[in-house]
């Protein structure tokens, strides 16, 4: 077997990257685009992909699982000596360093969906018990979002009885 084609068998087209990898051709090039995979181009200018990027494509898709913006992606795929594959022991170091960031984001998860039988969602009978509701833009000095969501720790029911439920 030549060398070129021992290349060829370890390298796959987009489409098959894609049908394997379960993401669309776009994708992949948004990928590539974004410096987070790979490829090489052909004498007749058409994209090949090493094998390995499918376990590539597959860390990518598990990090975006988890709620992780692309860039933080590619400063944890950059991490990586010589651009390659992250094995077990990558993705165990890279996992611990997301791990405060991800137990944030899931008590507030469990705090909002621990409120929602108090919500009726916004045509808001309770605005007194709201942790949304902002009047006059008060909450402006304390940051930008939902900032008594990121603060306050639940509340176990209504504050008032339920008293606040008519304007």
């Amino acid at each position: 077997m030549t060398e070129h084609e021992s290349i060829r068998r370890h390298e796959l087209t987009p489409a098959e990257v894609a049908a394997r990898a379960g993401v669309s051709v776009p994708t992949l090039h948004y990928y590539e685009r974004e410096g987070l995979i790979e490829s090489r181009r052909t004498s007749g200018n058409q994209r090949r992909y090493h094998r390995d990027v499918l376990r590539r494509l597959a860390f990518i898709r598990v990090s975006q699982r988890l709620g992780l913006p692309l860039a933080q992606i590619r400063a944890a795929l950059e991490t990586l000596p010589g651009g390659r594959t992250p094995t077990k022991a990558d993705w165990a170091r890279l996992s611990a360093a997301w791990r405060a960031d991800l137990d944030d984001r899931i008590r507030l998860l469990e705090r909002l969906r621990d409120s929602l039988d108090g919500c009726i969602g916004c045509g808001c009978l309770s605005l007194s018990a709201c942790a949304l509701y902002n009047p006059d833009d008060e909450l402006a000095v304390d940051g930008a979002g939902a900032v008594r969501w990121q603060q306050a720790p639940a509340k176990p029911g209504p504050v008032d009885g339920g008293a606040s439920r008519s304007r």
